[in-house]
């Protein structure tokens, strides 16, 4: 089903569920601080089933993301997967890089209906990948994993978490990824929330480094490339001529690449919903601003009427330089970082070099 800006006020495009908090990494940048063990107090099967059932009732239903965690770790998976997809849901499935990541496991989620992997990789070589994901051999069983999805036909999504300890491989990672067959390659720029406090962000200007190298490899990989909370990419592909909706220019999929695209303006709370382990309704995983809590609140109608929601889909009312940025439409700076260094969910993107010229 086709996602437009229309769809923003009652509708997210993607829908992320943390269907557990347990992990056998200690990743760097965690969001969640993920542990070993499942917490207790996560959402039990019956009602992950009832939440699903309420994700279909969204005017246009999204995308649904089963992440973690580790979702592997959780012993219902599979039945949650076919249940979600017997419901129409397109589904996708972030799995961690451990002995759990098995081909057979692969297989399994595919034939219950996952329809794409995310998998996360944050360096070109393993001294760099391991060091981040806390475990030595995790680079090269996502290489593994990587070769089963390809073996198994299952479209992957690789998600690279940006910091100071990779930001200068850019181009490295990018020639890796263009022999792996990915659909798309999604940069994640660190939000310090969870273990990600302890790392190191890129500064605004290397940011803009980053931007250049990117724009330069979405437009000649066979992959597409995207943002995940840098929303001002956009406002650096339009400063150079280009669309921040378009795949590589000239490309035979280049139509293929724009359809995986989202509409122009998705961000934190505008086309992003996520709930946690325990029912906890975020604006989005790396914004740890309660908006409620599912069963008790309908994910509906916390999407299209709690007032955090409708603010961060409304530009106008975000603070500083991003309330007056002509750009502020398309882009609105990460909601997710404002909140983190602010406390504001609404004030200015602090990582952004931009300056909007002063009114005249």
């Amino acid at each position: 089903m086709h996602y437009t800006e229309d769809d923003f006020s009652h509708s997210p495009l993607m829908f992320y569920y943390e269907v557990t908090q347990a992990c056998d990494l200690i990743c760097k940048h965690c969001r969640a601080s993920a542990q070993e063990a499942a917490d207790p107090l996560e959402l039990n099967h019956a009602q992950s089933l009832a939440l699903i059932d309420q994700i279909t009732t969204f005017p246009k239903v999204p995308v649904l993301v089963m992440t973690g965690g580790d979702p592997l770790k959780r012993a219902d998976l599979f039945e949650l997967i076919r249940y979600a997809a017997g419901k129409g849901l397109q589904l996708a499935l972030t799995p961690s890089a451990t002995p759990l990541a098995t081909r057979e496991a692969f297989a399994r989620a595919r034939d219950a209906g996952i329809q794409r992997l995310g998998i996360s990789l944050d360096g070109v070589d393993a001294r760099t990948h391991d060091a981040f994901r806390g475990w030595e051999g995790s680079f090269e069983r996502t290489l593994i994993m990587l070769q089963n999805a390809r073996e198994l036909g299952l479209p992957v999504q690789i998600n690279t978490t940006i910091t100071r300890r990779n930001f200068r491989q850019i181009d490295q990672m990018a020639e890796l990824l263009a022999g792996q067959g990915i659909a798309m390659w999604a940069t994640f720029f660190l939000i310090p929330v969870g273990r990600g406090v302890e790392e190191q962000r890129v500064s605004a200007q290397e940011m803009e480094e980053v931007f250049e190298k990117l724009w330069h490899h979405a437009q000649v990989q066979p992959y597409s490339v995207k943002t995940t909370e840098a929303p001002h990419y956009r406002r650096f592909v339009m400063q150079q001529g280009g669309d921040p909706l378009a795949g590589p220019q000239g490309s035979a999929d280049e139509g293929r690449h724009r359809g995986h695209r989202a509409p122009l303006g998705v961000c934190d709370g505008k086309g992003v919903m996520f709930v946690g382990h325990r029912g906890e309704i975020f604006p989005a995983g790396f914004m740890p601003l309660l908006c409620g809590r599912f069963p008790d609140a309908n994910v509906v109608d916390t999407y299209q009427n709690h007032p955090s929601f409708r603010a961060l889909r409304d530009p106008d009312q975000f603070h500083g330089k991003c309330g007056v940025c002509k750009f502020r439409y398309v882009c609105g700076g990460s909601r997710a970082r404002a909140y983190a260094v602010s406390g504001d969910p609404l004030a200015s993107e602090p990582d952004c070099a931009y300056e909007p010229p002063a009114s005249v």
